[in-house]
């Protein structure tokens, strides 16, 4: 595949628009469920649509596109608030509605494709590409109805940010304020559950949660600011449906949902390794920084207990007397005396002013914390 394959073949051009813009209002939206711990809701929803793509089917007899994703649309929303009925009325948690509403319309969904696959009825082919979708059917007209609900997306989260920034971070304290928190939440949960619904198409029921999740979790390592959170989110999501294509379109017999979803998994790894304030390598590299301050602070302590007493602080002292320090190694010395905090002669050590007024604070601050 050439770059130039994107302007020339309609197809390939139109699965690549239709990816990133899917990526892209993936990661905005995805970025409310994983910061209101609702990282199961996606697929709750996913799988709950399958009874409307099925029921769609059976009701129209047609295998249309657009009626498809209606009916989905409708058994993801009935679904989800079914989901919050539970939880609001019953002493359940949230992660027990999600499983048994995921369990009970996915089953319900399977259930009903088997029974279409049974009906004397040609159009019936190729309903079951909905479990793992296939973005090869992707049309124009799709394109333009994703983009369309991005764009929309984005008025109602402008709109409404300072409410859902609220709602998000503390909901008792917006209810306080006199913000409608139930219309709120209604809101950018219908918003996900259409986000979602779009994207059975392309990745499919079973994927679909990994696309609206994954750059949200990417992005959250990144930040600590919702508005960046959501930028970056929908940056990864959109290079996530450009590189899943490329590479899907480059092989053949490559699925390109599976590989979307798996270049999506790839920025996360990549985020939860390499970025500098949550990343495990960082993570680890302050680790051993601090553990390095931790000896130097401990055996300039210990010196310090040895010269405190003596008039003449600069005093050399034999390093043997450190043997037995679990704090003293040759390193320690060496970067004590880089700092002037400590000078070297031989096998005698003696303590600068400067090293020992710094030993002094942190002394005093030890017995003020033990105190």
């Amino acid at each position: 595949m050439e770059l130039s394959d994107f302007f020339t073949n309609y197809t390939l051009r139109t699965i690549t628009l239709g990816t990133t813009v899917l990526g892209a209002i993936c990661g905005m939206l995805g970025s409310f469920a994983v910061l209101r711990k609702q990282s199961l809701l996606g697929d709750a929803i996913s799988h709950a649509s399958l009874p409307g793509i099925a029921l769609a089917f059976i009701l129209t007899g047609v295998k249309d596109a657009n009626l498809i994703l209606i009916g989905a649309l409708i058994s993801g929303l009935i679904g989800t608030f079914w989901i919050k009925g539970i939880v609001r009325r019953t002493r359940l948690k949230s992660d027990t509605a999600l499983g048994l509403i995921l369990s009970l319309f996915f089953g319900f969904g399977m259930l009903l494709l088997t029974f279409i696959q049974k009906m004397p009825n040609a159009n019936q082919a190729g309903l079951d590409k909905y479990l793992f979708g296939q973005a090869a059917t992707l049309v124009e007209q799709d394109v333009w109805v994703m983009a369309t609900v991005t764009g929309v997306s984005l008025i109602v989260l402008l709109l409404f940010w300072k409410e859902l920034k609220l709602l998000l971070f503390d909901a008792d304290y917006t209810k306080t304020l006199g913000f409608n928190t139930k219309f709120l939440d209604i809101l950018i949960t219908s918003f996900i559950v259409l986000a979602i619904v779009m994207g059975l198409q392309t990745v499919g029921v079973v994927l679909m949660s990994a696309m609206l999740l994954a750059p949200a979790a990417a992005a959250r390592q990144w930040t600590n600011s919702l508005g960046t959170m959501i930028i970056l989110a929908s940056i990864f999501g959109a290079f996530s449906g450009v590189f899943g294509t490329a590479i899907s379109a480059s092989q053949d017999n490559l699925s390109t949902g599976p590989v979307i979803v798996l270049v999506a998994a790839g920025f996360v790894l990549i985020s939860f390794v390499f970025s500098p304030s949550r990343g495990i390598l960082f993570r680890e590299l302050r680790f051993r920084q601090n553990r390095k301050e931790l000896h130097l602070k401990k055996t300039l302590t210990f010196m310090y207990r040895i010269v405190k007493n003596h008039d003449d602080i600069t005093h050399p002292h034999a390093i043997r007397i450190l043997n037995n320090f679990q704090g003293f190694t040759k390193k320690t010395l060496t970067k004590l005396e880089e700092q002037e905090l400590i000078k070297i002669a031989g096998n005698e050590w003696s303590m600068t002013h400067k090293g020992y007024d710094q030993a002094s604070t942190m002394y005093n601050e030890l017995g003020k914390s033990h105190d």
